[in-house]
């Protein structure tokens, strides 16, 4: 607490008397000790912000023996990552061995909430449960891999896999750009 001390008189020669001095002195320890009580008691009670993290099925490692899932064509949709942040999408699948089917019409986008998302939105409501392959390319970046997993969260996607893109792809990505 706050104490005043007085200063002892010397009882020096006569004269002029002056006023006694006082002097304060405050004990701080009361208050440091509530400082750090507060303290300890707000690091005890905080929540740390927990991480978001995003469920993801891994496939188990290919033998010989299994052969590859099989598709069916109407209901696939094949995403592919590219340069400059731009998504090209196609419905189907481009199998350049059957020179029978066409080629897919090869359509651009971003990675916008009018852009992407609203694309796999439409495609849900025409098949309940479209399978979605995102094919990245050598040009795309790290960041619109995780931009395209968190829209094929946010839009509720159940079945899609994420597959190298192969040479048909890039070439089919070149002959749009033209």
């Amino acid at each position: 607490m706050a104490e005043i001390q007085g200063k002892a008189d010397s009882g020096g020669k006569g004269g002029k008397k002056r006023a006694k001095k006082m002097s304060t002195k405050i004990d701080m320890t009361p208050m440091v000790d509530l400082a750090f009580l507060l303290l300890t008691f707000f690091m005890l009670t905080t929540t740390f912000a927990k991480p978001n993290v995003m469920q993801l099925t891994m496939p188990v490692k290919k033998t010989d023996d299994v052969e590859d899932t099989k598709i069916k064509a109407s209901q696939a949709m094949t995403i592919l990552l590219g340069k400059d942040n731009k998504a090209y999408y196609y419905y189907g699948l481009n199998t350049p061995t059957d020179k029978t089917v066409p080629k897919p019409e090869m359509k651009v986008t971003n990675f916008s909430a009018n852009g992407i998302r609203q694309v796999l939105l439409e495609r849900q409501r025409q098949r309940p449960e479209p399978i979605i392959l995102i094919k990245p390319t050598p040009d795309a970046k790290y960041k619109n891999m995780v931009d395209i997993l968190d829209e094929m969260n946010i839009t509720g996607q159940k079945k899609y896999a994420l597959v190298k893109a192969p040479q048909v792809d890039l070439d089919l990505i070149k002959e749009s750009a033209l």
